[in-house]
């Protein structure tokens, strides 16, 4: 006999269900709706005094990353290392996202074909490594050439390394750095690497946003952002001064990332700070305060 008793006992584990199955599809549409979590990455160099290339692997893949970069680690490699290597990061679950390892700079009136080349050579082990950006710098300010001319000749040589670029299905990255750190680089900024991005009109070349250096140096970063956004194929992470972990200095990433995520910037936000602690605690911290900052700012 069906008593109110057992009736209730019948429908409760249904409405559980029921609320449970439409909380998941809430979420679903919330998430849908608000566009994905950001990927995060590390970059491999920041790593090198607590151990081993394999040891700091390890230790980022413990972190929660899913990514590396590399500057030119790989140059060093036998092909025994380099085949155990890839084979541990795909153990790991860990994928290259983006790499330097060019010696030459694009800015160069004189060295256009030089570069190119290099470029060139520089690809196949990019691919090899299965890895989908390659950071280009712009090399040194050159005595008695203007900005005007080396502007011009940064244009001219990424228009032809769009070309490789995207017969490889690879972007190049532009990356100024301050002049505090390198007083003799030619490209400094950001701005002008949006315009020389613009000016070479290929979705194979874009500006690497290093929030570090572009503090340092220029500063008023959220709304170079907001105006660029479209153009910016990475962001790099550290905060000034010292270059440690955010939080440690005069950067209100929480800001940061919540407009990107804002923006809805699609791309890779890389760690590339020394660690004050632990480095596994530290890195995962800086990338779950970052996440938080995300979500809270999607939902707004």
């Amino acid at each position: 006999m069906l008593t109110r008793r057992s009736f209730g006992k019948l429908v409760t584990p249904a409405l559980m269900a029921s609320a449970w199955m439409l909380g998941r599809m809430r979420a679903e549409i919330v998430r849908d709706s608000k566009g994905t979590d950001p990927q995060f990455s590390v970059m491999m160099w920041t790593l090198n005094k607590y151990g081993t290339f394999e040891q700091n692997l390890d230790r980022v893949a413990t972190a929660g990353y899913r990514h590396v970069e590399l500057v030119n680690e790989f140059k060093s490699w036998s092909d025994e290392e380099m085949s155990r290597i890839l084979t541990r990061m795909q153990t790991l679950g860990i994928s290259v996202d983006a790499t330097a390892g060019m010696k030459l700079g694009f800015a160069d009136p004189s060295g256009g074909t030089a570069f190119l080349a290099e470029l060139k050579s520089l690809i196949p082990v990019a691919k090899r490594l299965s890895c989908g950006q390659i950071i280009l710098l712009s090399g040194k300010h050159i005595e008695g050439i203007s900005a005007k001319e080396q502007h011009s000749a940064a244009i001219e040589t990424l228009k032809r390394s769009a070309e490789a670029l995207s017969k490889a299905g690879i972007v190049g990255v532009i990356e100024p750095i301050d002049r505090l750190e390198n007083p003799s680089i030619y490209l400094d900024g950001v701005s002008e690497a949006f315009e020389i991005a613009e000016a070479v009109g290929s979705a194979n070349i874009r500006v690497l946003y290093d929030i570090y250096h572009e503090q340092r140096g220029q500063g008023n970063l959220i709304e170079k952002l907001e105006k660029n956004i479209a153009r910016v194929g990475l962001i790099h992470v550290a905060d000034v001064p010292g270059r440690h972990e955010p939080g440690t200095g005069e950067l209100n990433y929480s800001n940061i990332f919540s407009k990107l995520a804002q923006l809805q910037y699609t791309g890779v936000i890389a760690m590339e700070f020394y660690p004050t602690k632990d480095p596994v605690e530290t890195l995962r911290h800086a990338r779950e305060e970052a996440l938080s900052s995300w979500r809270v700012a999607r939902l707004k």
